[in-house]
């Protein structure tokens, strides 16, 4: 029952899929959950990257092609990811102290620096993914960059990263994963994306790369978020969630 449990819990909180009834949620469901996010988004990338691919094939422009991936994702996520991006730099930017911070995350409206961050990264995702859609390679490469850039939460989640909140999606599941696995899984994906270089045609040293420089870029969010709030949030989920795809799919676009 836990294993079932863990796997609506990820399907529920990372797509818009019906999932059912999450019975229990404890600490190994929570890590399980967090661990399956690659598995759980899989269904949503491969029809966020069909449909960019069926636009290619019928020879609608690149950026055209780009932002039907990404609109599809935000329609098979809820734009939950996305929402939290823009909360969590809007509270990181708001200049308040932790608790006011943490209150306009908890806001519903959007500021400025929120806005403007989900601009640059929804632009950056659709010219690049646009880019990586080059061909069958290119597009089984993107579903891959985009199941593993949900590895972000096996970092978010890992064991001594405090919740900010003592309610939430945050306080659900944060340090609940251990050290070793959120290090295993990003091996794990340097090891998958260091295979699809034989068939996408990328040098064989970018996409590991781009793992690499994914993994700091959630760190330092990870550490930031830490010392601005005194711990994460479901916000900062979200945020660490489409920064590494961000990072992922620039640095392997060519």
């Amino acid at each position: 029952m836990a294993f079932s449990d863990a796997v609506r819990l990820s399907v529920g909180t990372l797509t818009a899929l019906p999932t059912g009834v999450v019975r229990q949620v404890d600490r190994r469901t929570a890590r399980t959950a967090m661990v399956l996010a690659p598995l759980a988004v899989l269904p949503v990338a491969l029809g966020a990257v069909a449909a960019g691919y069926l636009a290619r094939l019928a020879g609608l422009p690149t950026l055209i092609s780009g932002l039907l991936v990404v609109g599809v994702l935000a329609l098979g996520t809820r734009g939950l990811h996305l929402d939290g991006l823009a909360d969590t730099v809007d509270g990181l930017g708001s200049g308040w102290d932790r608790a006011k911070a943490l209150d306009v995350m908890r806001r519903g409206d959007v500021g400025p620096m929120g806005v403007t961050a989900l601009v640059l990264v929804l632009a950056a995702q659709a010219v690049a993914s646009g880019a990586v859609l080059d061909d069958a390679a290119g597009a089984l490469l993107l579903v891959l960059l985009i199941c593993c850039s949900r590895v972000a939460l096996s970092l978010v989640c890992r064991l001594g990263v405090p919740a900010a909140r003592p309610e939430g999606l945050g306080a659900a599941v944060a340090g609940s994963v251990p050290t070793r696995v959120a290090v295993l899984s990003w091996a794990l994906v340097g090891a998958l994306l260091a295979a699809a270089t034989g068939w996408s045609g990328t040098s064989w040293w970018l996409v590991p790369a781009a793992a690499g420089v994914a993994v700091l870029a959630v760190v330092l969010l990870v550490r930031r978020c830490v010392r601005r709030f005194g711990g994460v949030t479901g916000d900062v989920m979200g945020a660490a969630v489409e920064i590494a795809f961000t990072v992922l799919v620039v640095l392997v676009a060519r």
